[in-house]
Order: C-alpha cells, then structure tokens, then sequence
C-alpha cells in the first residue's frame, strides 16, 4: 500500500466559523496596537485598535 497518504478530516462547523459570529454582531475583541501613535494630517494622537478574531481596525482620536 501506499505510506505517504495522508489521512484528511473535515474541520467541524464549530471550528470552521470560531470567532465570526461573535463579530458579525458587532462584538469584536478590541486590542490596542501601538505601532502609530500620532496623526499627522490632523495633529492629533490617535489610538489604533483591531480585532484580535477578525483584523478588522478602527482608529479613535484623542
């Protein structure tokens, strides 16, 4: 027989969608991240956030 086929297991629904649903509703998981603290068109400091499940971002001035 042949050794190098690897056996495939399909992922569980549970697995598959962990983390958007949540998101999809508006419930993201804030994270600060700290790479550019200052806007330079504004003037202003800023503070970057993005979701740890999704990625998506937003940015709040001070």
């Amino acid at each position: 027989m042949n050794d190098n086929v690897i056996p495939f297991k399909r992922p569980s629904p549970k697995e598959k969608h962990k983390g958007k649903t949540l998101c999809r509703s508006g419930f993201h998981k804030w994270q600060v991240v700290t790479e550019r603290k200052f806007d330079t068109k504004r003037g202003k400091l800023i503070t970057l956030y993005r979701c740890t499940r999704c990625g998506e971002e937003k940015v709040q001035a001070h």
